[in-house]
């Protein structure tokens, strides 16, 4: 038998493992199934994205239990100088959930109505009176879930590698999805070997050992997402284990032989692995956990990992950790478990050997508001350690011990503490950073973005609230962008200015544009309604500029204060009726089947404190913002150039 290094370091292990995966095709996702969502679902991890195929809800809803009414029609309603409004043309009782009827544009609650057989009745029937009294007047689309209110469609409702909740999949099914596409659960082989083990329940004798460890592989493999099946015990026999081992690689995906407590049984496993194809490791500077071995065995046309699991249960369950849920999260498309982690001081000295890495199990309180960690049992067959362990501290090789007080790292099995990977992007919407967050999934980062506009973007940046800005201030005086209000803004706040995108700009209408709108001139048409966006942002900005340059007044413009947050957002006010046209970016025209009229050419760039730009965190957004593939990814939406995204523009 040719015998690689034993004892080699845990990092030096992982490489070779790797390596031998990419080599045989296996260092990706698997494969790919079509399920519905009452299908098992939950818990799955998506192989595909969730873009929403429609809008929630798809029609103006009815919040409340009350009547339908046109908010023009109570203005001046006081308690002292009520309203009465006419049933019928004036006023329709509505239920929750109802289509608000198109001639009205707010609800007002039951509660607060007076039902009236005549001017001063009460009503027989409260939810069909002649008239209704009202004591306050309500703004329009008071108590309506407007359409889009939730879910706009097309917009990203999941990222690929999601793992899905509950309310994931309600979600999905808003967005008009009954089928998804999931990664297939891997399949794994859990080989006991051991002529001194027994099957749960036996009845024992000296000597005798309850194998229970496949079980908590089995348990673990499931809850990371595979597909566990145990084998029944194999004795030690190499024949056996042999046969076992082909079998099990023929019809799963990974073959874990969980070796008896016997030297014999885990060379048995090396030999095996050797025999049948390649094997990489055998044994890890490790504790506990020195005897792993690792290999690639060939199965008909198969090739195939083997794992071989020490056989002391906390050295069986750590293998899992180290190897199998990284190995499967690779299969699945996910990203790899994480445990919160907190500072805490070690309790008493401890030695540890300085060739290994120590996983050292510790139990975690809180005294006097001091994080103290202290250590528990370090046998590698103690199974409750586990169970009673608050987390875990790593001793890295060369460490030789602690000093009792010395501050340690804990990697947490009980808190909520989670380690932060997420970018916060504040400022102007545009639907390029839906796709932007797709692709950090694939860097172990998330993206979030609250749409605020450009001006409220640089705010949350002097307040320290996000990382990074999206931006589009276009100066009048110089016909610069943002450079200037970030010197107005953000005074004392370093910053890199990097560019994203330029876009087109133009007036979303109708299909067909039956109103015959074809610039900002036609907006002061007396029967044209407009979305508008939000104070502060961008494209408001720039739409005032060229009011200003046109000479016209905002006044002239019927809806010119009804604000969107969103391009999305005003996209869904002209689909739904609520208004004729405004102001956005092709691709939000094209997500609605809007028509759309260009107007402008605009930048859109991204503003980076230097402290933020220089961090390991946005490290992967800069990756991904030199990937051909999601430059590729935006110019497939319409309007968009990309000639100078990661470029830094400037650093003010």
């Amino acid at each position: 038998m040719s015998v690689y290094l034993r004892d080699i370091p845990l990092e030096d292990a992982k490489e070779r493992l790797k390596q031998a995966l990419e080599a045989a095709g296996l260092w990706g996702i698997l494969s790919i199934e079509q399920i519905s969502l009452d299908d098992g679902a939950l818990g799955r991890v998506l192989a595909e994205p969730i873009w929403a195929r429609i809008s929630s809800p798809h029609y103006h809803a009815v919040a409340m239990d009350g009547f339908s009414v046109r908010a023009e029609d109570t203005v001046g309603a006081q308690p002292s100088t009520p309203v009465v409004l006419a049933y019928g043309n004036q006023a329709q009782y509505v239920d929750t959930g109802d289509p608000l009827p198109d001639e009205f544009n707010a609800v007002i609650p039951i509660e607060n109505v007076e039902s009236l057989d005549s001017g001063r009745e009460p009503a027989k029937n409260p939810r069909s009176p002649k008239s209704i009294r009202i004591r306050e007047s309500v703004t329009p689309w008071s108590h309506v879930r407007a359409l889009g209110e939730d879910i706009v469609a097309s917009q990203l409702v999941l990222p690929a590698g999601h793992v899905l909740r509950p309310v994931d999949l309600g979600a999905i099914a808003a967005a008009g999805h009954s089928k998804i596409s999931v990664s297939g659960k891997p399949r794994v082989a859990i080989l006991p070997t051991g002529s001194e083990l027994v099957e749960i329940g036996s009845e024992l004798k000296a000597g005798d050992i309850i194998e229970y460890n496949s079980l908590v592989l089995a348990a673990q493999v499931r809850e990371w997402g595979g597909e566990p099946r145990r084998y029944d015990i194999t004795p030690d026999q190499f024949d056996m284990i042999r046969k076992r081992v082909l079998e099990a690689a023929l019809e799963n995906d990974l073959v874990l032989v969980n070796a008896g407590s016997s030297a014999g049984s885990e060379d048995y496993s090396a030999r095996v692995i050797e025999e049948l194809g390649e094997l990489l490791v055998h044994g890890i500077a490790v504790r506990p956990g020195h005897p792993v071995i690792l290999g690639m065995i060939h199965a008909g046309k198969k090739t195939v990992p083997v794992i071989g699991v020490p056989g002391y249960p906390v050295s069986a369950a750590l293998t899992g950790d180290i190897f199998v849920e990284p190995l499967l999260a690779r299969w699945l498309g996910r990203q790899q478990l994480e445990h919160s982690i907190v500072k805490a001081k070690i309790t008493r000295k401890v030695v540890s050997p300085g060739g290994d890495d120590e996983f050292m199990r510790v139990v975690v309180g809180n005294v006097n508001g001091k994080v103290l960690a202290a250590p528990i049992s370090r046998g590698a067959g103690v199974i409750t350690s586990l169970v009673r362990a608050d987390g875990m501290v790593i001793l890295p090789r060369g460490v030789q011990g602690l000093d009792a007080g010395q501050e340690v790292t804990v990697q947490l099995h009980r808190s909520s503490t989670a380690i932060e990977k997420t970018i916060f992007c504040i400022g102007s919407h545009d639907m390029t950073l839906d796709l932007l967050a797709q692709h950090l999934v694939g860097y172990d980062r998330r993206l979030s973005s609250a749409n605020v506009g450009s001006l409220g973007g640089l705010i949350a940046l002097k307040r320290e609230e996000a990382h990074l800005a999206g931006s589009h201030l276009l100066d009048p005086a110089d016909g610069m962008y943002n450079i200037s209000y970030i010197n107005q803004y953000l005074s004392g706040i370093r910053v890199k200015v990097y560019g994203f995108i330029d876009r087109e700009q133009g007036l979303m209408v109708k299909r067909g544009n039956p109103k015959g709108i074809e610039s900002l001139k036609d907006l002061a048409g007396p029967d044209i309604r407009f979305a508008n966006r939000q104070r502060g942002a961008g494209t408001r900005v720039l739409l005032d500029y060229h009011l200003n340059l046109l000479g016209m007044s905002k006044d002239a413009i019927m809806g010119y204060n009804h604000e969107e947050f969103t391009h999305l957002g005003v996209a869904a006010a002209i689909a739904s009726g609520r208004a004729d046209c405004g102001l956005g970016i092709p691709a939000a025209a094209q997500s609605l089947d809007l028509d759309f009229i260009p107007l402008f050419q605009e930048t859109y760039q991204l503003i980076i404190p230097v402290v933020h730009a220089e961090s390991s965190l946005l490290e992967p957004l800069f990756s991904v913002l030199q990937d051909r593939h999601f430059k590729q990814d935006v110019l497939a939406m319409p309007g968009y150039d990309v000639k100078d995204m990661g470029k830094l523009i400037a650093e003010v």
